[in-house]
């Protein structure tokens, strides 16, 4: 059952108090070739490292997760910068979290992450961002992201490991949220917690840029 804060199931329209329009924000756009290639080494290393300890041939991992040897082998060689649908599957094939596959960071005590070295990933035509807000230091059960979805796009997300939970809060935009079939309606300032572990879907239903904030709890603890 899903838990929803301040929200109705397929609100309807009503008398609420207007809010000050938020200024246009673009389309989320491809990664600058300079990030687009970080990212790429990043992910090259983490999977070959990930990989090979699982003692795991390319076409056994290819097998597991439903991506192609081709395709694997181009990210570990560095030279393909992966979808975030795509990064989901072999995270799960791997049994490890997103965050093992696209942070390299390590560090004690305060962590500042300027937003300017933030390294963006994103869907394959760009409507959906994802940026990690913390460091992959240490083992956790908690990882948070903000997320951006352009106008009327949608980001159809797969399960991710059982007992895994998503509570979002949307900071900008409309957006409808879908999990084990039921679609909720959040506008600024709602919130929802749901479970992830089945297939889930973010919609922006609106004109505007929708931005999210992510909290991913796991089960048991990882990294």
């Amino acid at each position: 059952m899903i838990a929803a804060t301040m929200l109705q199931k397929k609100r309807q329209p009503s008398a609420r108090k207007a809010e000050p329009d938020l200024p246009d924000e673009p389309a989320p756009a491809a990664a600058p070739e300079k990030d687009a290639g970080q990212i790429a080494g990043v992910v090259s290393r983490n999977l070959k490292r990930l990989r090979t300890r699982r003692d795991l041939s390319l076409e056994a991992l290819a097998k597991r997760s439903g991506v192609s040897r081709g395709m694997l082998s181009q990210i570990e060689l560095g030279r393909s910068v992966p979808t975030i649908s795509l990064l989901w599957k072999v995270a799960r094939a791997l049994d490890v979290p997103f965050a093992a596959l696209t942070t390299d960071a390590k560090a004690g005590g305060t962590v500042v992450l300027p937003a300017e070295k933030a390294k963006l990933l994103s869907s394959s035509g760009g409507e959906f961002t994802s940026r990690a807000l913390f460091p992959f230091d240490s083992e956790r059960r908690v990882e948070f992201y903000k997320l951006t979805l352009a106008p009327h796009a949608e980001e159809n997300a797969d399960p991710h490991a059982p007992g895994t939970t998503e509570n979002l809060v949307v900071a900008a935009g409309e957006v409808e949220i879908t999990a084990s079939g039921v679609s909720y309606t959040l506008h600024a300032d709602d919130a929802v917690m749901f479970e992830a572990d089945v297939p889930h879907r973010y919609r922006n239903l609106g004109a505007k840029t929708a931005v999210m904030y992510l909290v991913m709890t796991y089960t048991d603890a990882v990294g």
